[in-house]
């Protein structure tokens, strides 16, 4: 199961996109938010809590042992 979380910005929008069954409750990507956007729930998985407060600075991403957590941007390609 995975769990989205958007960040409101109107002029780019970011999920947080986090695989729950990737996620082994390490507890890196909370250790490494610098707004205490993510917490581990009552599973011992990340889970997005204030996802108004993301920076999009890409600190979760980058220190997930498992690749669990993926920063998208929702903004469209256009050519």
């Amino acid at each position: 199961m995975n769990a989205l979380a958007q960040k409101a910005s109107p002029e780019n929008r970011v999920s947080i996109e986090i695989r729950r069954d990737w996620c082994k409750g390490c507890g890196i990507c909370v250790a490494f938010c610098p707004k205490q956007v993510l917490e581990l729930d009552e599973k011992e998985k990340a889970s997005v809590v204030k996802p108004d407060e993301c920076t999009q600075c890409g600190l979760c991403e980058r220190h997930c042992p498992d690749m669990a957590i993926e920063l998208v941007s929702d903004q469209k390609i256009t050519k």
